[in-house]
Formats: C-alpha cells, structure tokens, sequence
C-alpha cells in the first residue's frame, strides 16, 4: 500500500486558493489592473525582481494566456498587500 500525504499536490493539481485569488483579481476590474500593471512594470525597469515576476504574470493574465496557480498567487498576495497599505 502506497502512502500518500493529503497536504501534497499531486502533479499537476492546482492549489485550491487558485480560484479565490483569481476571483479576487477580476474584482479588482480592469481600470485598477492597468494600473497595477504600469506600476510594476516601471519599477520592474529599475531591476526589482517582484516586479519584474508580478508584470510578466499581468502581462499574460492580462492576454488571457495559461498561468500556473503559484505565479497567480503570489500575484494576487502582492496586490493585496498592496490594497492594503
């Protein structure tokens, strides 16, 4: 019998936080995205790495092109904290 661990993802399982920090994304609305977006990417010009990761993950949310759940996250997380300061 094979043990497995429950707090482990399975290969190509996405982390179940993955729908809430999209959702928390989409209701942030399009306006205040390009915003964000146009922060990170002049910051990102300067040679800050968050920066540079958060624009390209924006770039292809943005261009509805395939993101893994752990870049969505950390994403979601950065511009939350964001919000909340």
């Amino acid at each position: 019998m094979v043990k497995t661990d429950r707090g482990t993802l399975k290969g190509q399982e996405p982390h179940p936080a993955y729908p809430n920090a999209l959702e928390y994304l989409s209701k942030l609305g399009y306006e205040k995205l390009m915003i964000y977006q146009e922060a990170f990417a002049s910051t990102a010009i300067e040679g800050n790495r968050l920066a540079e990761v958060c624009v390209g993950t924006m770039n292809r949310l943005l261009e509805y092109e395939p993101i893994s759940d752990r870049y969505l996250l950390g994403l979601a997380w950065t511009i939350r904290n964001m919000e909340e300061e």
